[in-house]
């Protein structure tokens, strides 16, 4: 990424996606409740509440959902979230510098606009790839584990097959277009404010190229991305978890939600949103750093010794 000084040897694409793709791992495992309780708001309201049970705000969504289903609920769909992120991150995070080189044709100091191309390109990139896992992904945290309701799937493998059985190929790929939109967006704006951040802390020497910059620039991504973000997220959420026929479209289920419940609906579980993406940047931008300056550093020292 960026603030590397001069005198660094920029990391090999290998060594960058690998880094991405560990790095977006261990940020799910740590934040994978955020991310389920937010899932749970945001479909709220579509559907009638199962044995009465409503969700108030992201802890008593985790608290109802711990009283009701168990801790493992929180969960839900992380080995299919584990899978979208070795697709998915690798590729939106550990090929932005490289795409971003080859827009500015390796000139330094790209403007704001490459930047938010580069970002665009890889978020689209890596939606493609990594679709059929956020599908079963979100389908997963959707449903409930509650005595005497059908659970519609029992496990990540029956998932796809189910999925493809029942809905094809479409339904691996259900709602690609809201993702891209979001992915998109998610991508240049994290990928770009943590970038522009970054390189202000470091330019004005507020700070070294360390922990507290990673921190602080992880944080102020998250906040900005959730803002800009979230009424994609919660259209794309609905969408993927709808049986076949509830919405003809990602644009019907979002004028949907506009008639039914209003404008507010397209922030439902923002809360949740910010704290998953605000401590899941943290965690992801700090592992991504740490773990692709081991890896260089082990590469040297195995260069070395040959």
């Amino acid at each position: 990424m960026v603030g590397l000084k001069p005198s660094d040897v920029p990391p090999p694409l290998g060594v960058k996606m690998a880094s991405a793709g560990a790095a977006a791992c261990i940020a799910d495992m740590v934040t994978f409740p955020l991310d389920t309780a937010k899932v749970r708001l945001q479909i709220q309201g579509e559907k009638k509440a199962v044995g009465d049970i409503r969700y108030r705000g992201v802890f008593g969504t985790i608290s109802t959902m711990i009283r009701t289903e168990g801790p493992k609920s929180l969960y839900n769909g992380l080995v299919a979230g584990l899978q979208r992120q070795l697709c998915f991150a690798s590729v939106r995070i550990g090929l932005y510098d490289n795409v971003k080189n080859f827009y500015t044709g390796g000139k330094d100091n790209p403007s704001v606009l490459v930047r938010i191309l580069a970002g665009c390109t890889t978020g689209a990139m890596a939606v493609s790839f990594a679709q059929p896992t956020d599908v079963v992904k979100v389908r997963f945290q959707a449903q409930m584990n509650l005595d005497g309701v059908a659970r519609r799937y029992s496990s990540t493998m029956q998932a796809y097959r189910h999925i493809f059985q029942h809905e094809g190929l479409r339904g691996l790929w259900k709602g690609t277009l809201p993702n891209i939109t979001r992915n998109a967006l998610v991508n240049c704006t994290e990928l770009v404010t943590y970038d522009l951040i970054k390189e202000a802390i470091l330019r004005h020497k507020l700070l070294s190229d360390n922990l507290p910059c990673h921190f602080v620039s992880a944080f102020g991504a998250g906040f900005v991305t959730t803002v800009i973000a979230s009424p994609v997220d919660v259209v794309k959420t609905r969408y993927m978890n709808s049986p076949p026929g509830q919405y003809k479209s990602a644009i019907n289920c979002a004028w949907t939600m506009l008639t039914k419940e209003g404008p507010t609906a397209f922030y439902k579980g923002f809360v949740p949103s910010f704290l998953r993406l605000g401590s899941w940047n943290i965690v992801m931008f700090v592992s991504f750093e740490q773990i692709k300056r081991a890896m260089m550093v082990t590469k040297q020292r195995i260069e070395v010794a040959n």
